[in-house]
């Protein structure tokens, strides 16, 4: 672990490494760095300097190293020394590609890694005992005790370098368990979140341009409207990606969904409800007659077809429903599809809903509109 190793930069790199790597395929960090995929998107998504400026240069190595040497020490990459230089290959597609698809999941993956790591360690007692008793003295002599094991089995010989890494296994273990994580050196005063856990945290995408101001007034205000456009079209275009890699055929299927299914559809239109255009709960997969004559009737893009609109919400519960029966949260989240349903319709669904229970809801929902 490391600093740059947050949910999110882990994500972005294996998600460039899934987009610019074949899977036989050896690579080393400037690959990476060097490919247009990094160079577009991580100006637009970590609001820093372009890759290509020279003076960056210590700066990225770390954001591409870190994190490719932690997959690579928990097995989903291989890795060899040529000279001084890492070397690396793909070992295990399938979780690297998880851990692409979005933060939440590269969250998970990092709270089960921790876990096999430190309780192969036989640290993981002490975290657990620090759940059970989150004060500052518990705190104190878990740091102390990770620290004396981590300089005492490895190569770091400095307390420095573990404090700068500490945080970043125990907020993870914070965010988990809804306790306080340490921050500056200390317990928090505040029980973690995932957004807390982020390299984002506090960052000019969390800053949404009123939609009552225009774009010159934004610009005046301090926002950079072209860079958060950028910033959202790199989701919106994964989420897009992932839905055709889930879904091989229409998910709706009515007397429309013969035929190739070539249209992701945004069942709450993004220009509407930006905050959720990159949730994969607000995208279906359709054919192009389901698309452009009954999603957006007579192709008016700009218009919805309010009934069509219910029909694919039933639709994307059933996809939704099914996928988590038979994969877990490898794709879908119940909790985030309420979320655009409760966001799309002004309603107030609880997360206890079962998936029948929905569906009622949603066509009471659309008879009462």
């Amino acid at each position: 672990m490391d600093q740059k190793c947050t949910p999110d930069v882990v994500c972005f790199i294996a998600d460039c490494v899934i987009n610019t790597i074949q899977l036989n395929q050896t690579f080393v960090v400037s690959d990476i760095w060097e490919s247009q995929y990094f160079i577009k998107n991580t100006r637009a998504i970590f609001n820093k300097p372009w890759a290509t400026d020279k003076k960056a240069q210590h700066e990225y190595d770390k954001f591409i190293q870190q994190p490719l040497k932690m997959l690579a020490y928990a097995q989903i990459l291989e890795v060899k020394k040529n000279g001084n230089q890492n070397v690396y290959k793909i070992r295990n597609e399938e979780i690297l590609d998880y851990i692409a698809q979005r933060e939440r999941n590269t969250y998970n993956f990092l709270y089960c890694y921790f876990e096999k790591v430190l309780t192969d360690s036989g640290l993981w007692r002490y975290f657990i005992d620090y759940k059970n008793n989150p004060q500052t003295n518990e705190y104190n002599e878990l740091k102390a005790r990770y620290t004396r094991f981590i300089i005492g089995h490895t190569a770091i010989n400095g307390e420095v370098e573990v404090y700068r890494i500490f945080p970043k296994i125990l907020n993870v273990f914070a965010v988990e368990n809804q306790l306080q994580g340490s921050e500056k050196g200390h317990i928090s005063k505040y029980i973690f979140t995932f957004s807390d856990l982020m390299y984002n945290r506090k960052n000019w995408r969390d800053l949404n341009k009123e939609k009552s101001i225009t774009r010159q007034e934004a610009e005046l205000q301090g926002f950079d409207t072209e860079q958060q456009e950028a910033y959202n079209l790199y989701y919106v275009q994964k989420a897009i990606a992932l839905i055709r890699k889930i879904h091989s055929e229409s998910e709706v299927h009515d007397q429309w969904g013969n035929g190739e299914a070539t249209q992701v559809h945004h069942i709450f239109p993004k220009s509407d409800f930006p905050q959720i255009a990159h949730y994969i709960e607000n995208l279906i997969l359709l054919t192009a007659t389901q698309h452009n004559t009954k999603a957006h009737p007579s192709n008016k893009t700009q218009q919805i077809n309010k009934d069509y609109q219910l029909t694919c919400l039933l639709a994307k519960s059933d996809s939704i429903e099914n996928s988590l029966l038979r994969f877990g949260e490898k794709h879908y989240r119940k909790e985030s599809f309420v979320y655009i349903v409760n966001l799309g319709l002004s309603a107030n669904v609880e997360l206890t809903i079962t998936f029948p229970e929905l569906k009622r809801e949603l066509i009471r929902l659309y008879n009462v509109a």
